[in-house]
């Protein structure tokens, strides 16, 4: 069993996914000005889903936390069609099969120093020796050295064709020296480059940014960001409906209908929800009861019924908004027959933090108990479920999941999630023949041919049942009728930029 936590541009090297939507940059051109014009701005009141688990530490889940609040960023970013971009890191090139050189842009840290060379070495080589390793290099071993006045050169042990990728990934940010000044804790707190800088955390509840004015994208016309953690996604919605936040994320399409038409932004992402089944312990390390557990689950009615329309049908682990993966799907493979349940008891869970996951439990929970499960179901708040979930603790785990998240690179979250060492392997799976595929996909450079290999290896995993894919997210954002520049990431790493403003 695993303790371990996770958080894992030369146009012929992009092996990326094509993404349907389009976002806004966090940097560009905008004037700073002001709602008023005047250069100071309001404060923008935000509401976050999910509260740190972490200490907001860069190398998990809170990363996301931290690049959606627009404090933190690296080498690299995400485009709209999932291409690498510039942030930091202005240019680069790659140098042979293992090395590539990255041109910094002149920037500053927030407090106060340049973003030289060394100091971007020093950062990511924090990352790279941080334990757990940040979930954007699982399985990969590189090496920073500076470069002259503006370039670092990075060295991978294996080639890596999808290192610029790998290095937009949130628990990869750049931070400065001041940092890493505690050697048990890297502190975020005025020590990153994005345009809003943490000031002020308050535990789990609530957290103060200031605008950043020397950041090097322009002046945010916001002044800052007030910033509250509420799980609760109807007070989420209740907040935003009286006028007590300007922007929350995650509305429950439960509250969908109570904010207008004008307030509610959907999003088609790459987050897919899935019932995951630990294949290494309890009834389901019989892989004749998966299979009869994936036979009893009628997905069908996710995405209209408890989604209400929120959601596309399940297609695999790559939904819709992978617009590639459709015609290259193929049939899952080495599926083991179903056994007949006998009355095993399958302990199932899941979290609250998307309102809409309890909904979905307690349909697989009726779907499992019809076809001769007993079901014990268990809800809690994530940061309560996770390391209990990466330790096997559960049966079966109900889990939304944002598969390009990570790196942007489709393999990874199979090598993440499914592989015998994977850092976020929840289904607990160890299959020589998906870590083979998994593997041979790794090491494929050609875009088109990545692809199919990724989507070879997710027959595999499919074939395993150690997941069944239920639904495709569309993710609710609620904007008050005064705001403008949200960010609608299809990615879900991206929220409030320079541009976003009331």
């Amino acid at each position: 069993m695993r303790s371990h936590r996770p958080s894992r541009l030369l146009a012929p090297l992009l092996l990326v996914p094509l993404v349907s939507g389009c976002f806004a940059s966090g940097g560009g051109d905008d004037s700073g000005l002001g709602a008023e014009g005047g250069g100071d701005g309001s404060r923008l009141r935000v509401a976050l889903a999910f509260p740190p688990a972490e200490g907001l530490s860069p190398y998990g889940a809170d990363a996301t936390l931290l690049s959606r609040l627009g404090v933190t960023e690296g080498l690299t970013a995400l485009d709209a069609n999932g291409s690498a971009a510039p942030a930091l890191a202005e240019s680069w090139r790659r140098d042979g099969e293992k090395a590539w050189e990255f041109t910094l842009r002149d920037a500053t840290f927030q407090d106060g120093g340049d973003v030289t060379p060394a100091a971007v070495a020093d950062s990511l080589t924090h990352a790279t020796d941080a334990e757990p390793a940040p979930a954007a290099l699982a399985g990969v071993t590189l090496t920073v050295k500076a470069q002259g006045d503006r370039a670092v050169r990075i060295t991978t042990a294996e080639p890596d064709p999808v290192l610029p990728l790998r290095l937009s990934s949130p628990s990869l940010a750049v931070l400065s020296a001041k940092a890493y000044a505690d050697k048990n804790r890297v502190d975020p707190v005025g020590h990153a480059t994005g345009p809003f800088e943490l000031t002020e955390v308050n535990g789990a509840t609530s957290a103060s940014l200031d605008r950043f004015d020397d950041y090097w994208g322009g002046r945010a016309q916001a002044s800052g960001i007030d910033a509250r953690f509420i799980a609760d996604g109807t007070a989420r919605a209740n907040a935003l409906r009286t006028g007590e936040l300007d922007i929350a994320e995650a509305i429950p399409v439960s509250q969908a209908a109570s904010l207008d038409e004008e307030t509610r932004r959907d999003t088609a992402t790459t987050r897919t929800t899935s019932l995951l089944l630990n294949a290494s312990s309890g009834p389901f390390e019989d892989a004749g009861l998966r299979a009869a557990a994936r036979a009893a689950v009628d997905t069908s009615v996710f995405a209209e019924d408890v989604y209400e329309g929120y959601a596309d049908p399940s297609a695999g682990i790559y939904g819709p908004a992978v617009t590639w993966a459709e015609g290259k799907r193929s049939e899952p493979v080495g599926r083991a027959a179903a056994d007949k349940p006998g009355g095993d008891t399958v302990n199932l869970a899941t979290y609250d933090n998307r309102p809409e996951l309890p909904e979905v439990a307690q349909v697989v929970k009726q779907q499992l108990e019809k076809a001769g499960f007993e079901v014990k179901l268990t809800v809690r708040e994530y940061s309560r479920l996770e390391s209990d979930a990466l330790e096997g603790k559960f049966d079966a785990f109900v889990l939304a999941r944002n598969t390009l998240l990570d790196t942007g690179d489709p393999v990874a979250v199979l090598a993440s999630d499914y592989t015998c060492d994977g850092g976020f392997n929840i289904a607990q799976l160890c299959d020589k023949d998906v870590d083979r595929a998994v593997a041979e996909a790794e090491k494929t450079d050609d875009t088109a041919k990545r692809q199919a290999a990724a989507m070879a290896a997710e027959a595999r995993v499919l074939g395993s049942d150690a997941v069944v894919p239920l639904v495709h997210q569309r993710i609710i954002t609620g904007v008050a009728d005064s705001v403008q520049g949200v960010i609608l990431d299809p990615y879900e790493r991206t929220l409030v930029g320079t541009g976003t403003r009331r």
